[in-house]
């Protein structure tokens, strides 16, 4: 009987062992897909020097690109603030010489800013150009170069 209860007790804790980490597993799954809602540079790197016209890629997790238009949950595209802020999540993004709006769904400019520092702020936006705010944004600072002469 106690080989028994001693074999009975040893399933039992290989039971718990695989129940903790299956569950410990699905939460870290859980918050992993949860965080993976973003949206960032992949270039330039933060705090780069660069020569205009240089270019600007934008990365996306999460979530996708849809045009101007389609208001498909957890869709949208996105929008670069060229020193500026992030916009209140709902409202709309300006339309003006600091706002340049992607409603095609393109995911990448060729820029030409004039020489000293500059941020750049990725902000992702819905099919009707509402600001999904700053958890889906992103902002970096570069230092545009003067020209080699």
């Amino acid at each position: 009987m106690t080989a028994s209860l001693t074999s009975q007790s040893s399933q039992l804790r290989r039971l718990l062992r695989q129940s903790t980490a299956a569950l410990l597993m699905s939460g870290l799954s859980i918050m992993s897909a949860v965080a993976a809602e973003r949206t960032f540079f992949e270039a330039p790197a933060d705090n780069a020097e660069v020569t205009s016209p240089f270019k600007v890629k934008f990365g996306l997790e999460g979530m996708k690109i849809a045009p101007l238009g389609d208001m498909t949950d957890k869709t949208g595209h996105h929008h670069l603030i060229i020193d500026g802020v992030t916009v209140t999540p709902g409202t709309p993004l300006p339309f003006d010489e600091k706002h340049m709006h992607f409603g095609k769904g393109q995911t990448e400019v060729e820029l030409s800013l004039p020489p000293g520092k500059h941020t750049l702020t990725l902000q992702f936006g819905n099919g009707a150009h509402q600001s999904y705010g700053p958890g889906m944004s992103k902002t970096i600072t570069i230092t545009v170069l003067p020209a080699a002469k």
